[in-house]
């Protein structure tokens, strides 16, 4: 008798990749190559098969580390993990768990935040999962526990970090017909920046199909803020230009403690249409009520690792 395959897949591939997929189609790709300066996720397909984010800046060369779906930080105990002008970098140390299932696939790994030394200022344990919808949907949900190297560390006051999202240039406001939506029912950027939501939607054109059959569907991301996480509900750095992060140090800077570690736990939909504000609203209560994650070490045979859902 043969086995039935998982629905939901993680696949590691040659070149420091790993893709996630759903039925044997790709929904994103973890990038952790160390000539990088920190992994990322590309691309982030929506239902139509076309990403919903884009490498860098559609106008600006000086943004190029805008790379999709990353995290970074632009003061982490004064060195800038966030742009590509410090030798400070985000490594992936390891993987932890690769799991397959048939609702949900889920991968987590440990990474090193080092500075321009090499020395490692904070480790940072990633678990994501990726579950299928109805209709070519999906759910990516992403937990990162921050843990310093030494007694605490201090997250300067900063814009930018954690979790960025450069979106696809036709969804972006300026450079395509997309807009931006956030849980209070505000839109734009004007509105937009830099006031706190629990969630924040990027929703615009992309491009289905090739060739001849080739058409226009509108698509998009929404951006969920767990209401465990730290300074909920969070401020939002967004712009008209294609981009928008949850901004955790947008007001004043945060210290943490060896032991007390930061855990951030954010989602994100990959939707048809645009956003329907009592859907939206909908998952972020789902989402609240979910299980985060554990990392343990496994006492099975064969495997070093194990996660599951706890609280």
């Amino acid at each position: 008798m043969i086995a039935k395959l998982p629905r939901c897949e993680i696949v590691p591939l040659p070149d420091d990749r790993t893709s996630f997929r759903v039925d044997g189609l790709e929904r994103t790709m973890w990038h952790f190559d160390p000539k990088y300066e920190r992994p990322f996720f590309f691309p982030f397909n929506g239902p139509s098969g076309a990403s919903l984010t884009r490498m860098g800046h559609p106008g600006a060369q000086n943004h190029d580390h805008h790379r999709s779906l990353w995290f970074a930080h632009a003061d982490v105990g004064g060195f800038d993990f966030w742009s590509n002008q410090s030798k400070s970098g985000i490594r992936q140390k390891n993987w932890l768990v690769f799991d397959d299932g048939a609702d949900e696939a889920i991968m987590a790994s440990a990474l090193g935040w080092f500075d321009d030394q090499g020395r490692e200022l904070m480790e940072q344990e990633l678990v994501v999962s990726l579950k299928p919808l109805k209709d070519g949907e999906h759910l990516f949900e992403l937990q990162a526990t921050f843990r310093p190297k030494g007694e605490k560390l201090t997250l300067g006051k900063t814009n930018f970090g954690f979790l960025a999202v450069r979106v696809a240039k036709s969804i972006a406001a300026y450079w395509g017909g997309g807009e931006l939506t956030n849980s209070e029912g505000l839109r734009g950027e004007k509105m937009i920046f830099g006031q706190a939501a629990r969630w924040m939607d990027y929703s615009g054109p992309v491009p289905e199909g090739q060739g001849a059959t080739r058409k226009t569907v509108k698509e998009g991301i929404t951006y969920f803020d767990h209401s465990s996480n730290p300074r909920h509900p969070v401020h939002w750095h967004v712009r008209e230009d294609g981009w928008m992060g949850a901004s955790f140090c947008m007001l004043e800077s945060y210290v943490i403690e060896r032991e007390q570690p930061l855990v951030l736990r954010y989602l994100l939909h990959a939707h048809s249409g645009n956003v329907l504000q009592s859907r939206a609203d909908a998952l972020h209560e789902t989402f609240v009520k979910s299980k985060g994650f554990r990392v343990f070490k496994s006492k099975k045979p064969h495997r070093q690792v194990e996660v599951e859902r706890f609280g």
